[in-house]
């Protein structure tokens, strides 16, 4: 029998309606014929309920302790789930992120997967059995529960289907597919029938709603991801290998407009203008998991250099107290006026593959912007990506003009 593994978002199982309503469409691909190995969040918002409680407790909560915490979410709603379907007459099961042999490193809160040993699943699967494993979560070597970041139930799903070689990895939350942009900001954009995995991660790393780390392991294992709606049956989105072809030339050059508004910047100020001092400044950052995206260095004449650099808004504290300690190790001043942070940002991105090697986009995508009266504070760019710090108060705004701009709303 071929498998399926289909991943449900919280917005999906946010009461007991809607956990039944899954109930009825995992037991359709059962009928079907499929081995169905369901993959869930937490229900509605109950992590950040559980994220709210822990601060009610403790100023700074101990990782090892949230990690285990914030795990429960999704083994409420793996249970309650197990439980429809049993109603429903299937036999069905719930694992853990453990019991399903999702092993991790020791990064609290942001683990990332080492291993699946899928003979639990497997022997389930061979007994007649739905499984349905909570998401967002692993463990160690060490027997400690770890969580994978928000979204990280996509990354368990596509592991988990990348594990099983399965037929592919199905996704579904509360939009149907993916769009040319945010429907809510923009309510012209188009929904896409097909992207391909480079398109999708640049998306998903600036403001798509799609954990990126999930689209990394689609395009490493070939596993197609297919994203749509719990809530109705209107065809989606298909993530695959970017299709062969001499149409490749000819394709719309922009695919998609993404806005990220968890950006946050800081800059250090008159550092050593010497060998090492940007090492020395990133790797403590590293050290703690905390992603760098833009980095902009501005040298002095009077032998000094401004480093300026963005984070995870959610980052930000962190990120802030390493450059402190690196400063003082410098023997650099490490006060107000040397570090200074800015978390009233956002990045909006102009993405497309057929932008490679084909000039012109970056000036268009900075017109724009300038007839917006939307300042630009940095920039970054990949192959396939122009990506603007702007304020965020201005976010929405930019998305809507770039969108209109490059005509995304007129298809193919």
């Amino acid at each position: 029998m071929l498998i399926v593994v289909q991943k449900y978002g919280g917005t999906s199982l946010a009461d007991a309606d809607k956990i039944i309503n899954v109930a009825h469409r995992i037991s359709s691909a059962k009928i079907d014929g499929l081995n169905v190995v369901a993959v869930v969040s937490a229900m509605g918002d109950s992590t950040d309920e559980l994220i709210r409680l822990a601060h009610t407790v403790s100023s700074s909560p101990d990782e090892r302790e949230l990690d285990l915490l914030l795990s429960t979410g999704e083994l409420v709603s793996s249970t309650l789930l197990t439980m429809a379907l049993k109603t429903l007459g299937y036999e069905a099961i719930s694992l853990s992120g453990s019991q399903a042999g999702i092993r991790t490193d020791t990064m609290y809160g942001r683990a990332r997967i080492d291993s699946i040993d899928t003979a639990r699943v497997k022997k389930e699967m061979e007994n007649g059995r739905i499984v349905v494993v909570a998401g967002f979560q692993g463990i160690t070597d060490n027997q400690d529960i770890t969580t994978l970041g928000r979204g990280g139930s996509d990354t368990t799903a596509v592991a988990l289907a990348a594990a099983l070689e399965a037929e592919r990895c199905e996704i579904y939350t509360d939009v149907d597919g993916i769009y040319t942009a945010d429907p809510k900001i923009v309510p012209e954009a188009r929904k896409l029938a097909e992207i391909g995995f480079q398109e999708m991660l640049e998306l998903a790393s600036y403001g798509a709603k799609m954990h990126p780390r999930s689209v990394e392991l689609g395009a490493a294992f070939n596993v197609p991801i297919y994203v749509a709606s719990s809530f109705g049956d209107a065809p989606g989105t298909i993530i695959h290998e970017e299709p062969d072809g001499s149409q490749m030339e000819n394709r719309i050059k922009v695919t998609g407009i993404a806005l990220n508004t968890n950006v946050a910047k800081i800059t250090v100020r008159s550092v050593p203008d010497q060998p090492g001092v940007a090492a020395a400044l990133f790797e403590p950052l590293a050290k703690v998991g905390i992603s760098v995206d833009t980095i902009v260095q501005n040298t002095g004449s009077d032998h000094t250099t401004d480093i300026s650099f963005t984070v995870s808004r959610t980052d930000l504290l962190k990120a802030e107290s390493e450059v402190k300690l690196v400063m003082d190790e410098l023997g650099t001043d490490s006060g107000t006026d040397s570090i200074v942070t800015d978390s009233t940002l956002a990045s909006v991105s102009v993405v497309g593959s057929g932008m490679q090697n084909t000039p012109g986009y970056a000036s268009r995508m900075f017109r724009v912007l300038a007839d917006g009266q939307i300042n630009i504070d940095m920039i970054t760019t990949s192959e396939i990506r122009i990506s603007c710090i702007i304020r965020e108060d201005q976010g929405e705004e930019a998305v809507r003009l770039l969108h209109r701009d490059f005509q995304l709303d007129k298809g193919e």
